[in-house]
């Protein structure tokens, strides 16, 4: 099957599910910002398909290059990873609503885009942290992302000169604690999860739908999951066509 060329009962099939759950959380990867032109990392033509400078995407955003080559860390960091035009689409406009009819507990995200938050949500747990916070490596002043965004070179700290440092977890570092427990806290609670736009291959984040053992497991996403033998309803396609038709009513 084609992605988007969803059966045409799936949407009716999933909206049934939603309307009678009353826990929902949802799991979602780059594949939910596609759609706010915020380009994937792990598809033939995303983010990790080329090499900048001889360097892999993944050394440049690492713990360690960052603590060694910071200067080179942000000019890769502004170019590819700050999207200020970015907005909310059908995803997250739908989920929102749902959040405010006290269907929707909470978001899981790995993305770092702000835009759940930026849609309204106030119930997300950002596994990979955000580039809208900021703070000082030494003092922990805190920043808002247009510091970082209208800087040249290395960020510093107004008030101690300290390199400034993205909340956002790079390869070698360990995802926040509390961040992690209350996105489990919220999948064990749910009796609906809905896994969309992600490959569930990047762990620790992959794993954290172990940890539902609700009645209503659902995958939405372009390409097959590890999820999808365990799901109650599979819809390849592309995330944001799934939700603008939920939108629409169909």
């Amino acid at each position: 099957m084609e992605p988007n060329n969803f059966k045409p009962n799936a949407i009716s099939e999933l909206k049934a599910i939603i309307d009678r759950s009353r826990r929902i959380v949802f799991f979602g990867g780059a594949g939910v910002s596609t759609a706010s032109g915020i380009p994937d990392f792990r598809s033939a033509d995303g983010l990790y398909a080329e090499a900048y400078n001889g360097r892999s995407p993944e050394d440049i955003l690492s713990a360690g290059f960052f603590a060694m080559h910071t200067a080179e860390f942000y000019d890769f960091y502004r170019k590819y990873m700050l999207h200020p035009e970015a907005k909310p689409n059908a995803v997250h406009r739908y989920l929102y609503r749902l959040e405010k009819q006290d269907k929707l507990r909470g978001i899981v995200t790995q993305n770092i885009d702000g835009l759940h938050k930026m849609a309204g949500n106030k119930r997300v747990y950002e596994l990979h942290g955000s580039v809208y916070e900021n703070y000082c490596v030494d003092c922990e002043a805190e920043y808002p992302v247009e510091k970082i965004a209208a800087s040249e070179g290395v960020p510093r700290c107004d008030r101690c000169g300290g390199i400034i440092k993205p909340w956002v977890v790079l390869y070698g570092e360990i995802p926040d604690k509390y961040t992690g427990i209350g996105a489990c806290r919220e999948i064990t609670g749910a009796d609906t999860m809905i896994v969309a736009g992600t490959s569930l291959s990047v762990e620790p984040a992959a794993s954290y739908i172990d940890y539902f053992s609700g009645k209503n497991l659902i995958v939405i996403n372009r390409e097959p999951t590890p999820a999808d033998e365990r799901a109650t309803l599979v819809i390849r396609g592309d995330v944001e066509k799934v939700f603008e038709a939920l939108e629409a009513g169909l």
